[in-house]
């Protein structure tokens, strides 16, 4: 049963950035019937983190008010790359890689949303059977002026940098699913308001009620500074290990931790609100912040395995104690050694041997619970040892 107007509105607006047209959207919520809720998500990665939950938790929120949810999977536009806030052409992606990032996308996606509730539609359904005639009377809708007034491709042609035609497209055909799903609503990051706009009016082109907008602001990563993103390295994955997730959250700053809990927490406004207040009256904000860590671990796994982590974490942050569960690794040695960088990376403590050596150098490397400094020193064979990096990274290594 949907809620009133204003409660509502208060579940619309928590953690957004700005609802476009406010009284357009009390309009349709005045007509007691649930909302037609569309957001879309082009399967360019396999892997989603906290900052796609971004989205994903706010549909659940108007999910549970009763409203209708279509996930949007765009495997067409996914193709064609989206270009909001590049500075260059996107490569298209091959319809073979699109198929097998969509293919992990529903078991990832329903742990927040509803299955049983939540309409998937693919946009290939309708983009596949367009004609160029009808490309042609979407592409009309709208000028080059028009669509330069987006901030990337001004900035882009001001700079004499290059912009694809099928750039261009893309704006239009998301905003042709709005048209083909007849959308009340539309939910996208701030980046994508331009998409959004397009979509508001190319629905009025084909005689429908424009759509009302909500966007959400891009998550900050564990850094606080750069948007969540596994480029910054900065990132939680809905994939990763229930330790990693949870030891991920406690690293982030206290005052990080209430734009988390606004975004991504299942708990009332109401209940951090008290929270804000018992902090602020004393209350240690890291008690707060395991109360989180479970919640997301709980989430994306189970609630054991989130009381887990937790007694994990508390036993190596209090204590000491190394994690029960680390990985025990074989190494080939070359020449009856190996160096720290090449174990560092082929154990997958770090993504790379650069990124081995800058953990070296900032003092986040450890052996045996020694840190190591010298980044060129030789593991020789036969040597069992405990290696960490960071605060969370550990593994059992022995050098063959």
């Amino acid at each position: 049963m949907l809620k009133n107007i204003e409660e509502q509105l208060e579940t619309f607006k928590r953690g957004s950035d700005e609802l476009l047209v406010e009284e357009e959207l009390k309009q349709r919520l005045s007509t007691g019937l649930p909302l037609r809720i569309k957001a879309g998500f082009d399967p360019t990665a396999p892997d989603l983190h906290l900052g796609h939950t971004v989205l994903l938790n706010k549909m659940r929120q108007l999910q549970d008010l009763g409203h209708h949810i279509l996930f949007l999977i765009g495997d067409f536009t996914g193709m064609i790359g989206d270009p909001s806030g590049k500075n260059t052409t996107r490569p298209p992606l091959t319809q073979k890689q699109v198929a097998e990032n969509a293919e992990t996308y529903s078991d990832q996606v329903f742990k927040i949303l509803k299955s049983n509730q939540t309409e998937v539609v693919f946009n290939s359904k309708w983009m596949n059977q367009l004609n160029a005639e009808h490309l042609i009377k979407i592409a009309s809708t709208h000028t080059v002026a028009r669509m330069l007034e987006r901030d990337d491709f001004g900035k882009r042609y001001q700079n004499n940098q290059p912009i694809a035609i099928h750039e261009l497209l893309y704006p239009l055909i998301q905003a042709y699913d709005s048209v083909m799903l007849n959308a009340d609503i539309e939910l996208g990051g701030t980046d994508q308001k331009f998409n959004l706009l397009v979509g508001r009016e190319l629905q009025k082109q084909f005689g429908q009620a424009p759509q009302c907008i909500l966007t959400m602001p891009l998550l900050e990563g564990l850094d606080g500074i750069n948007k969540m993103s596994k480029s910054w390295n900065n990132y939680i994955g809905i994939n990763e290990k229930a330790e990693e997730i949870f030891g991920k959250i406690m690293s982030i700053s206290d005052e990080l931790m209430w734009r988390y809990l606004e975004l991504l927490s299942f708990e009332s406004l109401i209940t951090i609100r008290d929270w804000r207040q018992e902090v602020a009256q004393g209350r240690n904000p890291r008690d707060i912040k395991v109360i989180f860590a479970k919640e997301i671990v709980t989430r994306f796994h189970c609630k054991k395995d989130a009381e887990t982590a937790a007694t994990d974490f508390e036993a190596r942050f209090k204590h000491g104690a190394l994690p029960e569960n680390m990985p025990e690794i074989s190494l080939q040695g070359e020449n009856d050694e190996l160096s720290i960088t090449k174990i560092l990376k082929q154990t997958g403590l770090t993504a790379s041997t650069t990124e081995a050596l800058r953990m070296i150098e900032q003092n986040g490397v450890k052996l045996n619970g020694e840190k190591i400094s010298d980044k060129n020193l030789k593991i020789k064979r036969g040597t069992k040892a405990v290696v960490q990096v960071g605060k969370r990274k550990f593994s059992k290594v022995i050098i063959l």
